[in-house]
């Protein structure tokens, strides 16, 4: 008998049911006496044992469906030592329910948070299996998170029609793309899309810089502009401040979000209307798209086989389109940034588009 539980934490995103099924597929493929124990609400169900038992045909026609069948919950690592508001232990609750329910193997679907969190579970000496979860493509270890290009082709798709809106009013348009700390999904989506100005966390913005990238494309007879901005963007004067300083001033901010400030700015230097989008959850919601489907799946896959030859500890991601296993303890903790001297960006900057950094 191969017991295995499984839980999705952190924010939602596409293709996470696509892996889920994945990984049941794979093992149900070879291995017939399985039991699956869903835990509700991601880490939440493993600390209060609120799980479900599944069978492999809850995981039948989830490919395309959008979100988690188990529902998720962020449940911060720093918070994970702190006992809840009864006292309880969350890492002992944790492991109590682990070997209570004798599982043979916990697999977790996540992003960074969720990560920390795993390898904590697997210093306690559980059995661990990972899959990268996130549209943000941030975690180490891994070329591609599923999620991502999902999210990448919502945003673009945003892009797209924001198009003839621009050029039929002549106006200046802000899109605003997800991305606290880092701009994967902001640079994909504003290349593939065709903005004019990226701005992302990793290149801080002199706002000057941006606004005469304005100018100069209205003297050259371009009578609007298309700019992608991540959520986290940050200019350079915000970039020197200390981190609880910087915190501080977001808190008294004034504007919903950094677009707001950004056009604002833009409006006092270069007189010009201009509008903004926010797709927001949009980015992370409907039904996956094809590439993380497959990827997905393949994730699965490969997690299914780890699980059934023991090998545990592992995060499963994909490097130069293989799968790979990669040791959880390398993972935790550390973060996949756009790197400002990277060819994509020195590649988008040949074509012309603007990072407002020079």
């Amino acid at each position: 008998m191969l017991r295995i539980g499984m839980l999705t934490s952190g924010g939602d995103c596409q293709a996470l049911n696509a892996a889920m099924r994945g990984v049941v597929k794979g093992i149900c493929s070879k291995i017939k006496d399985v039991e699956i124990y869903g835990f509700k609400e991601g880490y939440k169900g493993l600390i209060y044992a609120n799980f479900e038992m599944l069978t492999p045909k809850d995981f039948s026609g989830i490919l395309t469906m959008g979100g988690t069948i188990l529902g998720t919950s962020r449940q911060p690592f720093k918070l994970m030592r702190v006992p809840d508001e009864k006292g309880l232990d969350k890492v002992e609750a944790m492991k109590h329910t682990y070997h209570k329910l004798n599982l043979n193997c916990l697999v977790i679907l996540g992003g960074n948070g969720t990560h920390k969190t795993a390898n904590l579970l697997r210093e306690e000496g559980l059995n661990i299996i990972t899959l990268p979860k996130t549209i943000d493509n941030d975690l180490w270890g891994t070329d591609m998170t599923f999620g991502f290009q999902s999210a990448v082709d919502i945003a673009t798709n945003t892009i797209d029609c924001i198009h003839t809106t621009a050029t039929s009013h002549s106006r200046i348009f802000i899109v605003e793309v997800m991305g606290h700390k880092v701009g994967w999904v902001t640079l994909h989506a504003g290349i593939a899309g065709g903005a004019d100005i990226i701005l992302i966390p990793e290149i801080p913005y002199d706002i000057e810089v941006v606004a005469e990238a304005i100018r100069r494309r209205t003297e050259a007879g371009k009578h609007f502009t298309i700019l992608a901005v991540a959520e986290g963007a940050i200019s350079k004067k915000d970039a020197k401040l200390s981190k609880k300083e910087y915190k501080e001033k977001l808190r008294n901010r004034k504007y919903p979000s950094i677009a707001y400030a950004v056009a604002e700015e833009l409006k006092e230097r270069t007189g010009q209307e201009i509008r903004i989008t926010v797709p927001g959850h949009t980015q992370r919601g409907g039904s996956p798209c094809p590439y993380d489907r497959v990827l997905a799946t393949r994730l699965g896959a490969a997690a299914a086989e780890l699980i059934m030859t023991e090998q545990y500890g592992y995060m499963v991601g994909i490097r130069n389109g293989e799968t790979t296993k990669v040791p959880l303890k390398e993972v935790a903790g550390k973060l996949k940034t756009v790197q400002p001297d990277s060819g994509i960006v020195q590649e988008a900057k040949i074509t012309g588009i603007s990072f407002g950094d020079k």
